[in-house]
């Protein structure tokens, strides 16, 4: 059983920076895959930056060149670090833990992330 917890979300101005964390209740480093999925209101959970056992990456095309996902072994913790921020970035934003698919596994709570003016 793993426990995640997402923080780090508020409210911030379009082009701006938010870092999101999900720390682990334990060790992930070497068995866990990582994702950061959002949720805007009306629509799916999409997938939007992922993290292998192996330090791969990918990211949904909409976030490319602005967001970045990473780990801290040390820590138990992964990061999402968000930059130049759009309104369309607005969602509810979950972390997940998993050893196959993308989607199974552990969930956070969700962290709020609001883009606006």
């Amino acid at each position: 059983q793993v426990q995640l917890v997402e923080s780090g979300g508020g409210l911030v101005q379009p082009g701006g920076p938010l870092r999101l964390s999900c720390s682990a209740s334990t060790s992930i480093g070497s068995m866990y895959n990582m994702g950061w999925y959002r949720q805007a209101p009306g629509k799916q959970r999409e997938l939007v930056a992922a993290l292998t056992r192996g330090g791969s990456t990918n990211y949904v095309d909409s976030v490319k060149g602005r967001f970045t996902i990473s780990r801290d072994p040390a820590k138990n913790t992964v990061y999402l670090q968000m930059n130049s921020l759009k309104p369309e970035d607005t969602a509810v934003y979950y972390c997940n833990a998993y050893i196959g698919f993308p989607g199974s596994g552990y969930w956070g709570q969700g962290t709020q992330v609001t883009v606006s003016s």
